[in-house]
């Protein structure tokens, strides 16, 4: 391995719906892959509005399983086109009632390699995170990647 990597972080206002929210995340890693980034990583449920200013059951519309829901699965095809690591922040649900907010870890040939649910779950005005995202309970793993 390398003894250095080139990451690249992306935080983009959002488009105003998934599809094409993916699409800006999409050109946004070729560009990185293309300046030489080896792994990416996405801002908090990238392909979503931050919604927990509210708390309201419209935005449970927005989970999906990990890691076969449709932003995961079309991430790993990134992750095999640009050769990079990907982390892919995503509103995850498991099953009904259950929801975390998650991030997976998509190795550089595509190969889902696990998540991470996030822990601390704020519940404080205009981060209402507890009505939507229970607790993470997977513990704090580590994930062994092409490069770390």
């Amino acid at each position: 391995m390398a003894n250095v990597v080139r990451a690249a972080l992306v935080q983009a206002t959002w488009t105003g719906d998934t599809g094409s929210m993916v699409a800006k995340h999409e050109e946004h890693a070729r560009e990185a892959a293309r300046r030489g980034a080896r792994i990416i990583g996405f801002q908090e449920v990238f392909n979503a509005p931050y919604f927990c200013q509210v708390q309201d059951r419209e935005h449970f519309r927005w989970a999906e399983p990990v890691p076969d829901g449709p932003t995961v699965r079309r991430m790993r095809e990134l992750a095999r086109e640009t050769g990079m690591v990907i982390v892919v922040p995503v509103f995850e649900v498991e099953q009904p009632g259950f929801y975390y907010n998650t991030a997976a870890v998509i190795d550089a040939d595509g190969t889902y390699l696990g998540k991470y649910r996030k822990h601390h779950i704020p519940q404080v005005e205009g981060f209402w995170e507890k009505y939507y995202f229970r607790p993470g309970n997977l513990g704090w793993p580590v994930f062994d990647t092409a490069v770390g």
